[in-house]
């Protein structure tokens, strides 16, 4: 029997969600120790308030950018493919997640992403850098999750 839009859509959210929304706690040590990286210079007080902020956003975001990507894969590829990568297979879901952080390191997406991490830098924080520190971070998360994929792929 074949899957329905909302079926497919639902599958791909699903998986595209699990690997991006861990818990806040795992979300905001990760993000402690890309900071102490990334910004040495930063006191710790400011790592540790810039990475208990950005968890709060960064599950509202993912929900609004897998929409789009969604919204973006279902009018552009016939539903008998997208079915197929919906078997529940390791590799079919690989493939998934891949998809979605192309479809994020697209010209339009990236200027999504930078537009809306600058908006919630403005209305919640101080610091106008926290959109970019964000954008920062998530671009090293997708790069890591590109190749944690491609090391399954081979």
């Amino acid at each position: 029997m074949p899957l329905s839009q909302q079926m497919i859509r639902e599958h791909m959210k699903a998986v595209v969600m699990e690997r991006l929304s861990r818990d806040a706690g795992r979300r905001e040590e990760a993000l402690n120790e890309y900071f102490a990286v990334a910004m040495p210079d930063m006191e710790e007080a400011q790592t540790k308030q810039l990475a208990s902020m950005i968890p709060v956003v960064l599950p509202a975001l993912y929900e609004k950018w897998v929409g789009m990507f969604l919204d973006k894969i279902t009018e552009t590829v016939p539903a008998e493919q997208l079915e197929l990568l919906c078997d529940g297979s390791d590799e079919s879901s690989a493939s998934i997640v891949l998809v979605y952080i192309m479809f994020l390191e697209s010209e339009r997406m990236e200027k999504q992403i930078a537009q809306d991490l600058a908006e919630y830098g403005k209305a919640h924080s101080n610091d106008p850098d926290l959109g970019s520190v964000a954008a920062d971070y998530i671009r090293a998360k997708m790069t890591q999750l590109g190749g944690q994929i491609k090391k399954q792929n081979e």
